[in-house]
C-alpha cells in the first residue's frame, strides 16, 4: 500500500509573489482556491486571453494580470507558480523553466510536473484543515472538505483563542503546559 508522504505547510502567500499562468477555466479554478483561502494573495496572472469570469475575480481582489504569450521572464521575481494553460508543451516549459529557477511548480492536471498539490482547505476562523488525495482524487478533497465543514462546529475558532488566552496563563516549563492543555483538550475528540 503506498503512503502519502507530502509534507503540508501553510504558506503566507500574501508575502510571497505567485504566477498563475493561464486565462481559462483552470486558471480561474486555482486562482479562486488561492483566493478564497488567502484574500490578500500576491499573484499575477499571464495570458494571451482571458475568459470574463476570470477578470472579474482579478478586479475583485488585488491581482494583476498581463496579456501576453508565456515567457522565462514572467518567473522573476517569483516563488511559487501555476501552470495553467490549455497547452501540454507550454506547461510542459513552464515546467523545465521554473525548475532552472528553483521556483515551486504545480502543473494544473499533471501530478508528475508538480512540487506541490492544491488540496481541499476547511476554514473556520483561526482553524484551517489542509486535505491532500496526494494527486489521486480531487473529488474525493473536496467531499472531505465538505464533510469537516459540517461536522466541525462554528465556535471552534472561539474554542481556539480561549485556549490561546488560558495557554499564556499556565505556569510551568513547557512539557508542564504542552500536559496541562492536553488534559483540558481531550474531552474534545472523546467518543461517546
Amino acid at each position: 500500500m503506498s503512503q502519502n508522504e507530502l509534507y503540508p505547510i501553510f504558506l503566507k502567500v500574501s508575502q510571497l509573489n505567485v504566477l498563475i499562468i493561464g486565462g481559462g477555466n483552470v486558471a480561474l479554478e486555482k486562482l479562486t482556491f488561492l483566493l478564497k483561502s488567502s484574500p490578500n494573495a500576491q499573484v499575477l496572472v499571464v495570458s494571451k486571453d482571458f475568459d470574463e469570469k476570470l477578470i472579474e475575480l482579478t478586479e475583485e481582489f488585488n491581482v494583476s494580470t498581463v496579456t501576453a504569450a508565456y515567457s522565462k521572464s514572467a518567473l522573476k521575481n517569483k516563488q511559487i507558480v501555476i501552470a495553467a494553460t490549455n497547452n501540454e508543451q507550454v506547461n510542459k516549459q513552464i515546467y523545465l523553466d521554473a525548475k532552472s529557477e528553483n521556483i515551486l511548480i504545480n502543473v494544473a492536471d499533471t501530478p508528475k510536473l508538480c512540487d506541490f498539490y492544491l488540496g481541499g482547505i476547511v476554514t473556520k476562523g483561526n482553524i484551517k484543515i489542509a486535505i491532500s488525495t496526494n494527486g489521486k482524487s480531487p473529488t474525493l478533497a473536496k467531499r472531505l472538505r465538505q464533510f469537516f465543514e459540517e461536522v466541525i462546529p462554528d465556535n471552534i475558532d472561539d474554542l481556539a483563542n480561549n485556549l490561546n488566552a488560558f495557554r499564556k496563563t499556565i505556569k510551568g516549563n513547557f512539557q508542564e503546559k504542552v500536559d496541562t492543555l492536553n488534559d483540558l483538550t481531550k474531552g474534545i475528540i472523546e467518543k461517546k
